[in-house]
């Protein structure tokens, strides 16, 4: 059985040592907050702030190339790389960056006690809606790789709007905190 390139690429793993490394810093970053609060503070808001850019960019980005392997032939080159350029995203970026959006947004809201506020309810809805939305891309990068997908280019322009707007409520809420 022969694989195609994106058969070699896609199934890479990350090397142990990257994985170690990552992990012992965020261990360590967690000990720390929780031993220091008040130091750690700003350094968790500012690593917070740096994983929801990262994850909206990723949200923003993935259903636009949605919308361009739609238009691709299935089993085509061009197919090929839109998978590998979905399922990269989705691991290298997507996935870790709403991890430690949520890790430190929960240490974040624990800390000022946010989680109190009714500005707050309405942000963690929209993140866990958000978070969903993120499930969904998911199962949709998944679907594309295997040649499954059954939506058109349509239904992956509009689903590329509902980031944004959850996007424009979260920073709403977090910055008027109208209630």
């Amino acid at each position: 059985m022969t694989t195609t390139r994106s058969d070699e690429t896609s199934s890479r793993k990350v090397p142990l040592l990257p994985r170690a490394i990552a992990g012992i810093v965020a261990i360590g970053g967690i000990v720390l907050a929780f031993l220091y609060p008040a130091e750690a503070y700003l350094w968790v808001k500012a690593i917070h702030v740096i994983a929801v850019i990262s994850w909206m960019a990723g949200m923003l980005y993935l259903p636009r190339l949605f919308v361009y392997h739609c238009a691709a032939e299935r089993g085509s080159v061009q197919s090929e790389t839109f998978k590998v350029m979905e399922q990269r995203l989705l691991k290298a970026i997507i996935n870790p960056a709403m991890g430690i959006t949520w890790l430190a947004g929960l240490w974040l809201a624990w800390q000022s006690a946010a989680y109190a506020d009714g500005w707050f309810h309405v942000k963690f809805l929209a993140v866990l809606i958000m978070s969903g939305v993120h499930g969904y891309f998911s199962k949709a990068v998944r679907l594309f790789a295997e040649d499954r997908n059954e939506k058109p280019a349509r239904f992956w322009r509009m689903m590329n709007e509902v980031p944004t707007v959850l996007m424009v409520i979260i920073v709403l809420m977090v910055i008027i905190k109208p209630f």
